[in-house]
């Protein structure tokens, strides 16, 4: 159990008041009877607060507070769960300005894929019961209303000579004791008015997977001490739900509550790229076969933003010269058949629907429209010591990158490098709080440069910046020195913070510590940079 409180009473800047509370508890236990339990709370008082007071850039700049606590089984197929949830999503700096939802109390049941008995049929279900609520400044439902989801599928997964094809059949049943009832007609400005109707949303989805054989090709000739292979998997889905007549009544919580009718294709391609080690690496086994930590690999305690935790583990010693995927590369891409998705779409309107969150988290449906952005995730991992992704959305109706978000991860000896780009076209309309916005840009550096790590002896340092093109401004940047003898340490940091109007400040912070007895200093670890 992690229990973290932090509070600030403060006088006011320029008459506002940006005092709060902030705490956090994590915290986790395993019964008998394969019975776990989890707790993560985090409550927060006011957006403000967090903006003025955190000391950790991510954390600062994070508008959600997510609580959670579960009592969860699994034994054998059968996954069984008894949750709690709050999601607040701040819309802005003013006190009430808020999104709350909360899920009190809930009870959920499935089971996984499995054949039945002897046939060639595979069945899964999954049930949930629910008290819900949602407020907002416009807008609120019942203190706790109920909803009720039954999802029973059956599929019929085929393979002959190297095709894989699998239909599937499901029927989704879902009752809410409360319902929606939009301001004229469509919910754009207003959402509307929840009243205490019991309404009954129905829908038969029935979809078609097909796989066929992959292709691969082998080098003969070694390049770089390898072997080389190439393999293709394409994949095509066709997928069809009806019965969804009463989409625009629907309350929204989470995921469950935006299945639209949808008749629409999804075909993807994905590249993936193996090498193999003709010797096993020298540098990877230590004597008596016990693994050596790999150069540069840092404890999690000093991981640059956006690592991966894996890479900076120890990593087994083969027994035989080792394969690695070096490069993977998927492109998808969705063609509807039904534009409108049975008139739920509203034009003007950001629509987040099943069909499309499923492809691309970018709410790119402001209008009726055939073809969805088309997606590409690369990945490329020549070793433990180096990662690299780009993901990249690319909208032909538009004619513009929707997303593209590229971050780059390496060891070298004692430094550790990383640097990451993220860019984001958010369309215009109305958008899920309801608001009407303009469409936006927003692009953002991030860098990291560090040597050495947190306990080596002798001198270790790290920097980071962040810096918002479109403002041209440097958001945050920190630097940190330390150095560490056998019997203690000293860490210096310094930090400069700059998030709008609410804050613009320099910090300056040390430690010392003495080894086996404590610390002494305002730089707390888990603030520290490694």
């Amino acid at each position: 159990m992690d229990l973290t409180f932090f509070s600030v009473f403060d006088r006011g800047l320029n008459g506002v008041n940006q005092g709060g509370t902030e705490a956090r508890l994590n915290s986790e236990v395993a019964f008998a009877h394969n019975f776990r339990g989890v707790a993560n709370v985090d409550y927060l008082s006011s957006y403000v607060f967090r903006l003025a007071f955190s000391d950790v850039f991510t954390q600062a700049v994070n508008s959600e507070v997510r609580s959670q606590a579960f009592l969860s089984n699994t034994t054998g197929s059968l996954f069984m769960n008894a949750t709690t949830r709050r999601y607040q999503d701040f819309q802005s700096t003013t006190p009430g300005d808020v999104i709350t939802i909360l899920h009190a109390p809930g009870a959920e049941v499935s089971r996984v894929d499995q054949q039945l008995g002897n046939w060639p049929l595979h069945a899964s279900f999954e049930a949930a019961a629910e008290g819900l609520s949602r407020g907002e400044p416009s807008f609120s439902t019942a203190p706790l209303l109920g909803r009720f989801d039954m999802n029973p599928v059956v599929s019929l997964p085929l393979l002959l000579r190297g095709w894989s094809f699998r239909p599937e059949l499901s029927l989704r049943d879902t009752i809410y004791t409360q319902q929606l009832v939009p301001s004229g007609g469509v919910a754009l400005t207003d959402m509307g008015t929840a009243i205490s109707k019991t309404i009954n949303r129905k829908a038969l989805q029935g979809s078609v997977e097909l796989r066929p054989p992959a292709l691969d090709r082998i080098f003969d000739r070694e390049l770089l001490g390898r072997k080389w292979k190439h393999v293709i998997e394409p994949r095509i889905t066709y997928t069809y739900v009806t019965g969804v007549e009463n989409f625009s009544h629907i309350l929204r919580f989470d995921d469950r509550d935006i299945l639209s009718d949808t008749n629409g294709v999804e075909y993807a391609i994905v590249n993936r790229l193996y090498a193999k080690r003709t010797s096993a690496e020298p540098d990877k086994c230590g004597p008596d076969g016990i693994p050596a930590l790999i150069a540069g690999a840092a404890p999690p305690s000093s991981r640059v933003p956006w690592e991966h935790s894996q890479r900076a583990r120890e990593q087994p010693c083969p027994k035989q010269p080792d394969t690695r995927e070096i490069v993977t590369w998927e492109l998808a891409q969705k063609y509807f058949l039904d534009p409108t998705f049975g008139g739920a779409l509203v034009p003007g309107r950001r629509n987040v629907l099943t069909s499309t969150v499923d492809l691309t988290g970018i709410a790119f449906l402001t209008e009726a429209r055939r073809l969805s952005p088309l997606i590409s995730r690369v990945r490329v991992s020549t070793s433990a010591r180096s990662d690299l992704e780009w993901d990249v959305d690319y909208d032909f109706q538009a004619g513009r990158v929707n997303t593209s978000t590229a971050l780059f991860n390496h060891h070298i000896g004692l430094f550790t490098v990383g640097a990451g780009n993220a860019f984001l076209h958010v369309p215009s309309g109305v958008s899920a709080s309801n608001t009407i916005a303009a469409a936006e840009k927003f692009n953002q550096f991030r860098g990291v440069l560090g040597y050495g790590s947190a306990n080596r002896i002798g001198f270790n340092g790290a920097a980071s910046l962040g810096f918002d093109a479109r403002l041209r401004q440097l958001q945050y940047g920190s630097a940190q020195l330390a150095y560490n003898w056998d019997c203690c340490g000293v860490n210096l940091e310094y930090r400069r913070f700059a998030l709008a109007s609410v804050r613009n400040e320099n910090q300056f912070r040390f430690t010392i510590s003495l080894a086996n007895v404590r610390a002494f200093g305002n730089l707390r670890r888990g603030e520290r940079l490694f």
